[in-house]
């Protein structure tokens, strides 16, 4: 009898997780309370105000995290695969919101709720698009807190939650897999995903540290170096000036920038195995990141030749020096700006776009669709030509000499398919608000590629678009920061029947 009244005051399975799942959004409100305590700081550093909205929202989210904490501390098992998409869905919904608090009550932004969640969410998506303007005479406070959401968003803020999670003896994995969704290479950096975490981690913030060491002394003061080595390394794009890197108009800081941004763009684990084993082979060997060099060489030469036919620059060195940093920073995904782009020749606004909807390599900080996508969709097309000419052929798709596992290349294909479904979908609803169809497509390209830059009323900025564009555009950029399958899960009936 006393057995049957014990198992009859346990929880049921979805009554725990969901408890579960609440004790995590009590964590992920104190990692955005803490997010917010390096601008205070700052601001006292530099005493230029908009210091109150930092402290009281960094007071009120960890007061809320730490009660839901308190209360869920029971609350103790394994995430499933399933959980782990809502869970990862919620946590840039949360982050990105909560983030918007002092961004709203900051005196010299006087942002409405849309705006101050659009600008987090950006930043926080390495998106780089923002409304704001006279970036330049705002807080150093305010400053730092958009480099800062997008340095953590470049590497997830779930991969740092996850180093923090088996503290509270919740598994990891199933967030891990929900965060790094599509075609991820087999390269285990370390046997335990905590360990995984901290190593990408620590290796992300040493290469911030070389990138802003890199800046200072070329010559950029130290805010600022800090500053653009976080949105180099996250691929974000956000400046602390309005002229974005064209403000220092300087050849060495564009060519740190373009090495760094270039870095960004490759997969960490390879980073991470060249360090490791101190070779460059992994380089040398891997077919993404040779095509991904491949592209951009290409890239650098077409658009110099147009520059240079239409005479955009007085001399062929200065040509070469804008095509170069335009095409990495498009490229990467970064967005950072010498010249608005829409004010290119010919065809090279749309030729830059396209390229950062490609992206760059899987597994670093850029968005994109991701070049081994489109490296194994060719592969797919090719095999079923070679099937017609042979149709009793065997074809086996292989990458850097391994087989490639059919549930990859079905996955491809569904992610490019369901890409192009959500570009139309979101550029109609766009139009249906008011946008014109230019601006509507672009912005919904540039949001779902996390990309930044945009044609039409947002090649400046989006501050012209109307609210509800805005509402769409950040519900995007969290779908293209999370490849579309992790929030696009939770829109299937199947997902939430038991």
């Amino acid at each position: 009898m006393s057995m049957q009244s014990t198992s009859n005051n346990l929880p049921s399975s979805s009554t725990l997780m969901l408890h579960v799942v609440l004790r995590i959004v009590g964590l992920l409100l104190i990692i955005s309370s803490l997010i917010m305590v390096p601008p205070i700081f700052i601001g006292m550093i530099y005493q230029d105000g908009d210091i109150q909205p930092f402290v009281q929202g960094s007071a009120v989210l960890f007061v809320i995290g730490a009660i839901m904490l308190f209360i869920f501390r029971k609350a103790k098992a394994d995430l499933k695969i399933r959980t782990g998409f809502i869970v990862v869905g919620l946590s840039w919904l949360i982050i990105g919101s909560s983030g918007a608090i002092p961004l709203f009550y900051a005196e010299s932004l006087n942002l409405s709720i849309v705006d101050a969640v659009f600008e987090a969410i950006s930043a926080l998506t390495t998106t780089g698009a923002t409304i704001l303007t006279n970036i330049d005479g705002l807080p150093h406070s305010i400053l730092f807190y958009r480099q800062l959401l997008q340095w953590l968003g470049g590497m997830g803020i779930i991969v740092l939650a996850i180093a923090i999670l088996p503290m509270l003896r919740i598994g990891g994995m199933q967030m891990f897999k929900a965060e790094t969704p599509g075609p991820m290479k087999d390269q285990k950096l370390t046997p335990r995903i905590t360990e995984t975490a901290k190593t990408l981690w620590y290796l992300y913030l040493g290469i911030t540290v070389i990138c802003a060491m890199a800046y200072y002394m070329a010559g950029m003061n130290l805010f600022d170096a800090v500053g653009h080595a976080f949105s180099t390394l996250a691929t974000g794009g956000m400046s602390t000036h309005d002229a974005s890197i064209g403000y220092f108009n300087n050849s060495l800081i564009e060519l740190i920038a373009i090495i760094f941004m270039l870095i960004a763009g490759i997969n960490f684990a390879s980073h991470f195995i060249a360090w490791r084993s101190a070779s460059m082979k992994i380089y040398l060997n891997d077919t993404e990141i040779k095509i991904y060099m491949s592209i951009v060489i290409a890239a650098f030469f077409i658009t110099s030749i147009i520059l240079v036919l239409n005479s955009t620059y007085p001399t062929l060195y200065e040509s070469i020096r804008h095509a170069a940093f335009q095409v990495v920073a498009m490229v990467t995904n970064t967005g950072y700006a010498t010249e608005n782009i829409s004010t290119m020749p010919w065809m090279l606004p749309l030729f830059l776009i396209i390229l950062g909807t490609i992206g760059a390599c899987a597994g670093s900080t850029s968005g994109g669709i991701k070049l081994i996508r489109l490296i194994l969709l060719y592969k797919l097309s090719m095999r079923e030509l070679y099937r017609l000419i042979h149709p009793h052929g065997k074809f086996i798709i292989k990458l850097d000499g391994k087989t490639v596992n059919y549930r990859v290349l079905d996955s491809v294909s569904a992610f490019i398919l369901q890409f192009m479904f959500l570009l139309v979908v979101f550029t109609l609803i766009l139009m249906t608000m008011g946008e014109d169809i230019l601006t509507s497509a672009s912005s919904a390209l540039s949001a779902l590629a996390n990309l930044g830059p945009a044609l039409g009323d947002a090649s400046s900025n989006y501050s012209s678009l109307n609210d509800g564009s805005k509402w769409v555009l950040s519900l995007v950029m969290i779908f293209g920061r999370l490849e579309i399958f992790t929030i696009f899960v939770l829109f299937i009936p199947a997902y939430w029947e038991s």
